[in-house]
């Protein structure tokens, strides 16, 4: 297994999960958050940036998608975060461009450890099954809030289910490139000495 692996755990009222993350993965995925196509995304997040991804989370999905979704981002940010440790050795910087048919996203993001968010477009239906399509905005930003990432996400399409796939492909390839450990480096990538 990874030595880059964490294991996070979060209960409130609104949701039980857990998560384990190791990101010099194979790219598997066990992902069970009782929404089929978040489920479907994140897996996608999982394949495409290469990481072994678990998560289990049982949320208040009576009510709707909101608290299990922007939940199963803070943890798998805060698992993120956990995984990088101080960040030496790290590439720091990535962006990628993906298409999916129609659509396109985008992805820039700094490994920083300064947490900011910033998002581009607009999703063309409202909701992909039981998946609410503004739900991956917030994911984004959840996730960034909780791994320490100055992240920029954008999308244009004519179909949700393409716009929302290529966003979460975008971010899986830009996180991949981003985390790796570059052998030339020595120590942070900072000039400061430190992230």
């Amino acid at each position: 297994m990874s030595e880059r692996t964490a294991t996070v755990t979060r209960e409130t009222s609104e949701t039980t999960i857990e998560c384990t993350l190791a990101i010099d993965g194979s790219g598997d995925a066990d992902v069970e958050t009782g929404i089929g196509f978040f489920d479907h995304m994140l897996t996608a997040l999982a394949k495409h940036g290469l990481f072994d991804l678990a998560v289990d989370c049982d949320g208040d999905l009576e009510i709707d998608d909101h608290h299990t979704v922007e939940d199963v981002a803070i943890v798998v940010g805060t698992a993120l975060d956990e995984t990088l440790g101080d960040r030496t050795g790290i590439v720091r910087y990535a962006d990628r461009r993906v298409p999916l048919d129609e659509a396109v996203a985008g992805a820039v993001v700094d490994v920083s450890g300064r947490p900011r968010f910033y998002f581009d477009g607009e999703f063309s239906q409202d909701a992909i099954g039981d998946f609410t399509s503004d739900m991956a905005r917030h994911f984004g930003e959840s996730l960034a809030m909780n791994a320490g990432l100055t992240l920029h996400l954008e999308v244009d399409g004519e179909n949700a289910h393409h716009e929302v796939e290529a966003l979460f492909k975008a971010l899986a390839r830009t996180l991949d490139d981003a985390t790796r450990i570059d052998d030339r480096r020595e120590g942070t990538p900072s000039t400061k000495g430190a992230l």
